[in-house]
């Protein structure tokens, strides 16, 4: 039996804070895309969970669901593609005002800032 396993799914895993978060907040450390379970100051470990869906703060309108949300290098969520990373997949909708919406994070990927 392999013993060098260190997690079964690899959906709730420790990366270092690339910014200071807060528990609750999206996290994007290089290709992967989740929410910190705990605050963790940046350089410091934190636990992210790659799947499951959470209500986040983004700005901009959401006019129906399956829209992409996008992640700016300060963590910040939003609907602007153009020099920002996808995050996740929207679960409802919402007016261009900040504010909560149902955001499913799209855990790991390949990809490089829109429009870099």
């Amino acid at each position: 039996m392999a013993t060098n396993q260190r997690y079964t799914n690899a959906l709730h895993i420790s990366v270092t804070a690339p910014y200071d978060v807060a528990s609750g907040a999206p996290v994007r450390v290089g290709s992967i895309c989740g929410v910190a379970q705990i605050a963790a100051k940046s350089g410091e470990k934190v636990t992210i969970w790659l799947d499951a869906s959470w209500d986040l703060t983004v700005t901009g309108a959401l006019a129906t669901e399956g829209l992409p949300v996008y992640i700016t290098d300060a963590g910040v969520l939003n609907t602007t593609a153009a020099g920002n990373y996808l995050f996740g997949i929207a679960l409802g909708t919402k007016t261009a005002a900040a504010g909560p919406v149902e955001v499913a994070p799209i855990g790991y990927t390949t990809q490089t800032a829109v429009g870099a």
